[in-house]
């Protein structure tokens, strides 16, 4: 489900929002699980979300998703999902996960899992405190692949070596970045969409999971053996 949601019900038990505002989330969430995301939820949810952040100091943000991380996140990891982040890492590359959520929510998933960042939608601040306005675009849809082409750039990179993954038809301008793509349980949509193209489809199961960690551990390029042919040539 969204993270949204599971930050909302933090804040709840701590004082911060109301049970009305709490239900309109819990709407959002039964919407999100049964039918998947799309354009006019994400609007409708995002607009809720800033009125339910303004005024909130920026640290209790962060402390709320720390906490939300432990209580409802954790248990719901799937380890084989954990592994494959990890073989990613194994093989040099940088892990990062990119998401429309508040890079304050990103940033602190990202951390507990180990992976090396994250990128996620930008919430304003004045006087340590969130305005309930956005600092720049959100990162959705398109502008997903934008911050990673950016990214990438950054680093470096060689997007025709990068992975990316997926469960959502909005992703698709991230997918078609990359050299590898895997779509992730996806939505009848990107489902459609990958069969098309011939898109890698991993499902959550735990063999479908593990197959597509052998998948990395066998064609994902290492960076640390590039690098290391790439010294001995020189």
């Amino acid at each position: 489900g969204a993270s949204a949601f599971h930050v909302s019900r933090a804040a709840w038990r701590r004082g911060h929002v109301g049970v009305r505002d709490l239900l309109s989330f819990g709407w959002h969430q039964l919407r999100f699980v049964t039918v998947g995301e799309n354009v006019k939820h994400f609007a409708s949810t995002q607009e809720r979300a800033l009125g339910l952040a303004k005024g909130l100091p920026t640290d209790e943000l962060t402390n709320l998703t720390d906490a939300v991380y432990e209580r409802e996140i954790e248990s719901r990891l799937w380890p084989e999902t954990v592994e494959l982040a990890r073989e990613h890492l194994r093989k040099g590359h940088e892990v990062w996960l990119i998401t429309a959520a508040p890079v304050d929510i990103a940033a602190v998933i990202a951390r507990r899992l180990g992976l090396t960042g994250a990128l996620g939608t930008i919430l304003r601040s004045d006087d340590g405190k969130l305005t309930g306005e956005f600092d720049g675009p959100v990162l959705h849809g398109a502008r997903k692949a934008v911050a990673a082409r950016e990214l990438a750039s950054s680093l470096g990179a060689d997007l025709a070596d990068c992975w990316a993954y997926s469960d959502s038809r909005n992703d698709i301008p991230l997918l078609e970045l990359v050299g590898n793509r895997i779509v992730v349980n996806p939505d009848v949509a990107l489902s459609a969409y990958a069969r098309t193209h011939g898109w890698p489809i991993m499902r959550l199961s735990p063999s479908s999971i593990r197959a597509a960690v052998r998948r990395v551990r066998r064609e994902a390029r290492s960076v640390r053996s590039a690098e290391k042919t790439k010294r001995q040539a020189g």
